[in-house]
């Protein structure tokens, strides 16, 4: 069920602030690493969509490989040993795979419908299978699932709910109304905000609005729980 419009609404004002600070545009030319003087620094995280041709391969897409797992550790996150070894060479792995296989590929966040995001869907139960495991919190599991499906899931960690919160009944159901609402306007904002940093087409709209986000936050000088 999509959230209701009061829960959603304080949620998108706070989007908006960052997708339209005037900041947003040097922010991801910072993070990454575009027209940047010596001596900028580097975030690793500006090659987890690009390393290895990317998560969402067509001949990867439905499979978690071990590039995926290096992918996510440029976002300071690391697949405990043995959750890797059951994801490469286990019964993990073909669950993972099974539920991939059922969850679009190719599509927006804003274009799909809510019932691919929603409670009991492939994408919610292969997010559910990896928080299942030892040592794998909501962090890693939404990380490896963004690299699978870059453009129809977000990255999420500690830093944007701490700028965002934990909007009912969740993130992804907040974000999709969000990008959705008047006609698709903050979607088309993260487009227009890509081109004008010069960010690759192949960075997806979800992806623009993580980096502003957790750049913009950090920015502002919040001491975000670990």
């Amino acid at each position: 069920m999509p959230p209701s419009a009061t829960l959603i609404e304080p949620f998108t004002e706070r989007l908006h602030a960052f997708v339209t600070n005037p900041r947003a545009r040097t922010d991801l030319q910072c993070y990454f690493g575009i027209g940047q003087p010596s001596g900028t620094p580097t975030y690793t995280g500006r090659r987890f969509e690009h390393l290895a041709g990317g998560g969402d391969r067509p001949d990867i897409a439905d499979r978690i490989t071990a590039e995926d797992l290096v992918a996510v550790h440029t976002l300071s996150v690391t697949v405990p040993a043995p959750v890797a070894l059951d994801i490469l060479e286990g019964p993990l792995g073909a669950r993972l795979s099974d539920l991939l296989r059922a969850v679009p590929r190719g599509i927006d966040m804003a274009d799909a419908a809510a019932t691919v995001l929603s409670h009991g869907s492939p994408a919610d139960q292969a997010w559910n299978a990896l928080l299942d495991q030892t040592d794998v919190g909501w962090v890693i599991a939404g990380k490896l699932l963004a690299r699978k499906r870059p453009q129809l899931l977000p990255v999420y960690d500690k830093v944007v709910r701490c700028a965002l919160g934990r909007p009912h009944p969740s993130y992804w159901l907040a974000l999709h109304a969000a990008l959705r609402a008047d006609d698709h306007a903050l979607h088309h904002q993260l487009l227009e905000l890509r081109t004008a940093a010069g960010v690759a087409e192949t960075v997806s709209a979800l992806r623009v609005c993580d980096v502003v986000v957790w750049m913009g936050h950090r920015a502002e000088g919040h001491a975000c729980p670990r």
